[in-house]
């Protein structure tokens, strides 16, 4: 009796390799990103316009509404040269990713040997460059054409400016992941900007407050920023409170960048 061995068949599965890893961040990816976001936004001179002169718009007309009243502007435009940068890098930028979200230019881009750390930095870097340009312009506007009399350094009050401003941009890039289309992304403002623009102390001391809103404002970046702008009002030298605001909101733009990089992740399975 003849046993028939069937020949054991060997499925020849056919597996894809796994793409090999890339690094958290590298120079030229990251460099290359921001290259291309700025080639991008050459060919929108509104965006550009909107980024640049209007925070300095709104410094002109606040200088001009306080006339009678020059220490009125003191008082509060050094708190709003830091505030105006970050409201308007936290729409722009928040509208600039959406869009490439929604056309799909980030689902290519992933596809690509490239770090979401190399992304989020990119688009940072990007808007950065942007955010120094418009924090020195409204600095310099503020305080050698308007008069913005500041008994600290005038190069403090830009560094606070500055920060405020990638601190928007981070913002703007965290939204984005959470809005299906740009009118969703200009929702966002009253959500996340509105509350710390009440709560910040702009208004009033923030020791006035009901007890429960300033604990919230403790915890509001925005706070920190007002606070190291009424810093340089008063004194001289650097403080060790303007170092600590500082530092807080420098890390809090960290953080929200490092959740920003988070929320990328390909829509397609």
């Amino acid at each position: 009796m003849t046993t028939t061995t069937t020949p054991t068949a060997t499925t020849a599965a056919t597996t894809t390799p796994a793409p090999a890893p890339t690094r958290a961040l590298s120079a030229s990816r990251t460099t290359a990103t921001a290259a291309r976001v700025l080639r991008q936004l050459r060919h929108d001179p509104r965006t550009i316009a909107l980024l640049i002169l209007i925070p300095c718009v709104m410094l002109f007309l606040l200088r001009y509404v306080f006339d009678g009243s020059p220490r009125t502007f003191d008082s509060i435009g050094a708190s709003l040269l830091g505030i105006f940068p970050l409201i308007t890098m936290f729409l722009v930028t928040s509208i600039a990713t959406l869009r490439e979200r929604t056309s799909g230019t980030l689902e290519r881009l992933l596809a690509m040997p490239l770090g979401k750390g190399d992304l989020i930095a990119g688009y940072a870097l990007a808007f950065g460059i942007l955010a120094i340009i418009q924090s020195a312009l409204a600095t310099g506007l503020a305080v050698w054409v308007l008069g913005l009399d500041v008994t600290g350094s005038p190069w403090l009050l830009l560094l606070v400016a500055l920060l405020d401003a990638l601190l928007g941009t981070a913002l703007g890039l965290f939204v984005s992941a959470f809005a299906a289309s740009e009118f969703q992304a200009v929702q966002f403002m009253p959500a996340v900007i509105f509350p710390q623009l009440l709560l910040c102390g702009l208004f009033t001391p923030r020791s006035n407050m009901h007890p429960a809103l300033e604990a919230v404002s403790d915890v509001l970046p925005m706070s920190y920023a007002v606070d190291g702008m009424n810093e340089i009002l008063k004194h001289t030298d650097m403080t060790a409170t303007f170092v600590r605001d500082v530092l807080i909101v420098a890390g809090c733009a960290l953080l929200v960048l490092t959740l920003g990089a988070a929320t990328l992740r390909r829509r397609t399975a």
